[in-house]
């Protein structure tokens, strides 16, 4: 009876209207300028993001893309753009208006009748700055460059980029060519003929396949032309910001004028030569067309309806910081290389973010071409339930592209099968040389990180594999191009452990048959590891999900538990020989795979490893990469899972409220962001099975609406107002009769 009446009730609440969103989602508006470029805006689309400030009454933006990395796989802006009007309307006075109109996906500066507003196209690389003003005002517009000569590195700046805090003597950016005349200036890098990878390569013995090794950073040019209707070229001058010198391109209106249009078009490729690199740029500037402003409008009209959350009273902060977030990863939806958990494409100048780091405007911690999948994997999880599907696939598409070279250092160190991703791998599929160690005594294991943090850890490609399976399930996706990287990277756990076995003893599986996974490593935290529970169970999710190896899955061992204080617990491994870091892997059961939660079997223990386990007690944080609001939320913990949430989506230290960080990495900390997102999401919506739960975590005094998307290519729409939900609509609607629950009855415990 009970679920009879549900479906009733449910079925009443779909005959409800839903209001109309709109105009969509409401913009952010700033009514001062800023003073510096933390106190930026970002703006962007397609692939190039922008941060936009007001400062001194100059307009002034940086110039991110995606894939722009040099010659040392740091990952270097475009440039900086500084726009300067006279009459100044943006010096002073009370009318002053700077928006980010999320719904258009646009930023307008506003003051005295003037108004600049500057967007990027999302189909293709180009920024357009349009100047309207009521009265006549002359435009000065610079393009402002740090990297006009080569630039040596200073001490600690190598962390920028894949050599870290061991870059070689003389190690220096080399510097772009920039040329300007006319209404507009041309500038770009080329990476000289040897790179990191050349280095990386010879340094870990693969010489002999070098011929058959991906290398995204050979005859890389990246840069653009940034042109005016109206502007001339009257000459260059020294300059400098935020303690960096540059050299600056100036144009002039030679009248007032009341209309200007600047366009920045950018072109990135691997060519044999500048000519080969001038000829596309020219190809995107003959693109250009009076059409793609509303076709960018567009998408970004369609982003905000494909999915939400939006809050009033209590939760309207998080929620915001969630959509602006969410703006954020969705100016890179087209890149050809991943969100980089370190700052994505907004950046801003280092001496902001720490004062003894004061870098060029270049610099970010952990560098720019190093995939460091712990922190990207929480970039990328958010996007299955937001529908943001199309974003994932230049993740996805880079582990395709590494996946020879990863092939290859297998059969060369061990002579098996299987790709053997590390935990921090270049975009080309090799260890980061500085992880790996220039310094490491000959005899050791090749195939290895030489470093306490990261050796034996190489299960982090399993969450990527498991994105790829459940992107099918929630997008309908085609995913065959995936499905030999996804073979490879469990042949390789198959095949490499039976091999250490093989070495140690005359038997490769223990005496039930299982595989010994030894030596292993539960994230960076647990080392030496046997048999460590998060790379048992990302083994078996992915073996079942995909129907991959039955053979494989039947010699998993079983995820391993523990006693403690008489409370059975997940353990992080059978055995381990020493504490590394403080991440909590005996909680990966529960979240990102799925073992143990609400509605499922074992949950006491689950709840037990969360609330009891001592290391996960003195691990737990908000900050940063920490996941512990995200297993609140999946373990039912509602008044927990809400007190993490205030403290992760609450406004970060900077104006715009979704620039965290720099926690354990650097600003804006976009795997803070990424587990907030999970986090809220979890609470609003789980699923287990077929099963739909709504609100399991979510407090009943919080009102919210949102639409997100489960699995089986449905999508739940609902609104909870004063405890009640008073509109549900779930699409297909056949998946009606899925919802369970509708109301939060699960225990409140709070550790």
């Amino acid at each position: 009876m009970k679920r009879k009446a549900l479906i009733v009730c449910i079925t009443l609440l779909q005959c409800s209207l839903w209001a109309l969103r709109g105009e969509g989602v409401p913009s952010l508006i700033w009514d001062t300028p800023g003073r510096n470029s933390s106190g930026s805006m970002p703006c962007g689309g397609g692939d190039v993001g922008l941060n936009v400030w007001v400062e001194g009454g100059d307009v002034l933006f940086y110039i991110g893309r995606s894939g722009t990395f040099d010659e040392h796989n740091g990952l270097l802006k475009q440039g900086r753009v500084r726009l300067r009007l006279t009459p100044n309307p943006f010096v002073a006075g009370s009318d002053f208006r700077q928006e980010l109109k999320l719904n258009n996906g646009y930023v307008e500066v506003a003051a005295g009748g003037t108004a600049i507003r500057l967007w990027a196209d999302v189909f293709r690389p180009v920024v357009h700055l349009e100047l309207d003003s009521r009265r006549p005002v002359t435009a000065d517009v610079y393009y402002e460059s740090w990297r006009y000569r080569d630039r040596p590195l200073r001490k600690g700046e190598g962390q920028q980029n894949s050599y870290k805090w061991a870059p070689p003597e003389g190690c220096c950016t080399s510097k772009d060519s920039i040329r300007a005349e006319g209404n507009g200036v041309v500038f770009y890098h080329r990476n000289p003929e040897q790179t990191v990878f050349d280095a990386a390569v010879a340094q870990q013995g693969l010489d002999a396949v070098k011929d058959r090794l991906m290398n995204p950073l050979a005859n890389l040019t990246f840069g653009g032309k940034l042109w005016g209707e109206h502007v001339r070229y009257i000459g260059a001058a020294d300059g400098e910001y935020a303690g960096t010198d540059c050299r600056v391109w100036q144009f002039h209106t030679p009248r007032p004028v009341r209309k200007e249009h600047i366009r920045i078009a950018l072109h990135t490729g691997q060519t044999p030569d500048v000519a080969a690199w001038l000829e596309g740029l020219e190809k995107t500037i003959a693109g250009i067309t009076t059409g793609d402003k509303e076709r960018s409008r567009r998408w970004w009209n369609g982003f905000w309806q494909r999915s939400y959350i939006e809050a009033t009273g209590e939760a309207s902060e998080y929620a915001r910081n969630y959509t602006l977030f969410r703006y954020m990863l969705g100016c890179n939806a087209f890149g050809s290389a991943p969100t980089k958990f370190n700052g994505g494409l907004f950046t801003f100048d280092p001496c902001f973010v720490d004062g003894k780091q004061a870098f060029t405007p270049d610099y970010r911690k952990w560098g720019g071409g190093t995939m460091t999948a712990q922190n990207q994997r929480l970039v990328y999880w958010p996007m299955l339930k937001s529908g943001d599907w199309e974003m994932m696939r230049p993740q996805f598409d880079l582990y395709n592209r590494m996946l020879e070279n990863a092939e290859l250092r297998t059969a060369v160190y061990w002579g098996h099968k299987g790709a053997c991703f590390t935990e921090q791998t270049e975009n080309f599929g090799l260890p980061n040389p500085a992880e790996y160690g220039f310094e490491r005594p000959g005899w050791f294991d090749k195939g290895l990180e030489y470093n306490a943090w990261l050796e034996y850890q190489w299960d982090t490609v399993l969450e990527f594999c498991q994105m790829m399976l459940e992107a099918k399930s929630y997008a309908g996706m085609d995913i065959s191009p995936y499905l030999p990287l996804i073979e490879s990277c469990l042949t390789f756990f198959d095949e490499h452990y039976r091999y250490l076995a093989s070495r140690r003893g005359r038997k490769e599986l223990d005496g039930e048959g299982h595989l010994v996974l030894y030596p292993g490593s539960a994230c960076e935290t647990y080392k030496m590891a046997c048999n460590a529970s998060s790379t048992i169970a990302a083994l078996r999710v992915v073996l079942e999900t995909g129907g991959l190896k039955p053979e494989m899955l039947q010699t998993l061992p079983p995820v391993p538990l523990r006693t403690v204080g008489g409370r059975t617990m997940i353990a992080p491994a059978k055995t381990w020989e020493r504490v590394n870091n403080v991440e909590t892997p005996q909680l990966y059961p529960v979240y990102p795979w799925r073992i143990y939660g609400v509605g499922k079997d074992s949950l006491d223990i689950a709840r037990n490893t969360y609330i009891y386990d001592p290391d996960a007690l003195k691990f737990r944080s908000h900050a940063g990469w920490k996941q512990d609001n995200i297993w609140a939320a999946c373990l039912g913990l509602t008044e927990e899972a809400a007190r993490l949430t205030k403290l992760k989506m609450a406004g970060g230290p900077y104006r715009f409220p979704a620039f965290w960080g720099p926690g354990f990495d650097w600003s804006p900390d976009h795997n803070h962001g990424g587990s907030g997102m999970i986090g809220m999401q979890e609470m609003l919506l789980q699923t287990n099975g077929r099963k739909i739960y709504l609100f399991p975590a979510w407090p009943m005094k919080w009102d919210v609406r949102f639409k997100l998307h489960a699995p089986e290519q449905t999508t739940v729409e609902a609104e909870l107002k004063a405890g009640k939900i008073v509109y549900l609509k779930v699409t297909p609607e056949s998946r009606t009769k899925d919802i369970e629950r509708i109301n939060n009855t699960y225990p409140h415990n709070t550790p």
